[in-house]
């Protein structure tokens, strides 16, 4: 657990670096007088309005209204939390990081960081050298991938055999323990340690600083699963991280909306064909910490899901995770695909503009709620209405106090043909 960093190293850190410095090193900004002016990255504007000032170290926009210093710059432009901005601060002001005495340090995970970004490198290289890589290439060139999304990606190949990393990264006992520390190699019941990811196409999971925390990998021989994921590590979490976040930061600073999909390949195909703006969950249902970093990233997410009745239980799940967090102040919607499609064969088969066609029509989550709950009862009844309410109420009671919900609490009144005050929910 990381300590608490000193307000006094703040203030000092501010006085250190310059906010033109840091803010050019991110847009291009021109001259303007005594400030400094850009479009503004935060939302899309023709004419500038972002201005740094190098007096008072601050930038605003006239148009949207952020603003701030140095740290919540780098907070919103980088979406980092407060304290990975400050970290990103010190590190290029050059100076360390200090914590209050009494707080816990927490161990240093930079040879961590270090070696999952070896390993990134090595097997990159392995998908464009290694002489068994031809399969792996054969597979992404019949996906459609050009080189470009492959380099895009960090896309590489782990040769088959069971040292092929060891042998190149492990060279002494320590480093054998950090290449298993990140997860890259596991170990059998006699205590013989050995490659986790053997002849797979391997698919870097990056951090919101861009940073390899693990990877994926598909396998392309009869081994299973077909898809394998770096296990739990100090560095990654599978109900936290997203695949393709950093990357579609990287295409789109300001983001209008997320499309949140299944698998690492309907990402890459629909960056492919022109829609750079989806992330997967990794194996996982959606989960708390998902949803938060979903909407401190853009204002809509559309969640697509197949329209069998998995895609529907999973949608349901999703659903039932937003709830918590959904204000009405930013949209969250359910595309359900025709059965037997993915988004990378719907990408292929209908292109882009048929893709964003179908999200322009995804139905929003109060309509998802409602559908769902009123299959389950017959609203002719005295008594089916008295169960919509009793299935609606614990759902609706999660509901932060907002518009939003009191809309819900109508909708459902009417749906009842009761006053919403009758409602269990609607009670403070």
């Amino acid at each position: 657990m990381a300590g608490r960093i000193p307000h006094e190293f703040i203030d000092d850190l501010l006085a250190r670096v310059d906010i033109v410095d840091v803010i050019s090193r991110r847009l291009q900004l021109r001259k303007a007088g005594k400030e400094f002016q850009a479009r503004c990255p935060f939302h899309d504007e023709k004419t500038p309005s972002f201005t740094v000032s190098r007096e008072k170290q601050f930038y605003h926009c006239f148009g949207c209204g952020a603003h701030g210093s140095a740290i919540g710059f780098l907070m919103e432009y980088e979406r980092l939390g407060f304290r990975e901005a400050v970290e990103e601060l010190a590190h290029q002001a050059g100076v360390e990081l200090p914590l209050d005495d009494q707080a816990p340090r927490g161990p240093d995970l930079t040879p961590l960081y270090e070696t999952l970004q070896r390993a990134a490198d090595l097997y990159r290289r392995q998908l464009r050298e290694h002489p068994s890589s031809r399969a792996a290439r054969d597979y992404l060139s019949r996906r459609g991938l050009s080189d470009e999304i492959i380099e895009r990606f960090g896309l590489g190949y782990a040769p088959e055999g069971w040292d092929f990393l060891r042998e190149r990264l492990g060279h002494d006992r320590d480093a054998q323990e950090r290449l298993a520390q990140a997860g890259l190699l596991a170990e059998h019941e006699q205590g013989r340690r050995y490659d986790r990811f053997r002849d797979r196409i391997m698919f870097p999971i990056r951090d919101q600083r861009g940073r390899v925390i693990g990877f994926g990998g598909r396998v392309l021989g009869d081994q299973r699963p077909k898809y394998l994921n770096s296990p739990e590590t100090a560095l990654f979490h599978k109900g936290q991280a997203l695949y393709g976040l950093y990357e579609t930061h990287q295409q789109r600073r300001a983001l209008d909306r997320l499309l949140i999909v299944e698998g690492y390949m309907d990402v890459i195909a629909l960056a492919q064909f022109g829609i750079p703006y989806a992330v997967a969950t990794l194996g996982t249902a959606t989960t708390p910490e998902h949803l938060r970093r979903l909407l401190r990233s853009a204002p809509e997410l559309i969640f697509c899901f197949d329209g069998d009745r998995a895609g529907r239980e999973a949608a349901w799940k999703a659903l039932q995770t937003a709830l918590p967090q959904a204000t009405g102040q930013q949209q969250i919607r359910f595309l359900f695909l025709p059965e037997g499609e993915d988004p990378d064969t719907l990408v292929r088969r209908e292109g882009r503009d048929g893709l964003e066609q179908r999200l322009a029509a995804a139905t929003p989550l109060s309509d998802v709620l409602f559908e769902h709950l009123t299959r389950q009862v017959d609203l002719a009844s005295a008594e089916g209405r008295a169960r919509l309410a009793a299935l609606a109420e614990p759902l609706l009671k999660d509901l932060p106090p907002s518009l939003y919900k009191q809309l819900l609490l109508d909708r459902l009144a009417e749906l009842a043909r009761l006053p919403s005050r009758y409602l269990p929910a609607a009670q403070p």
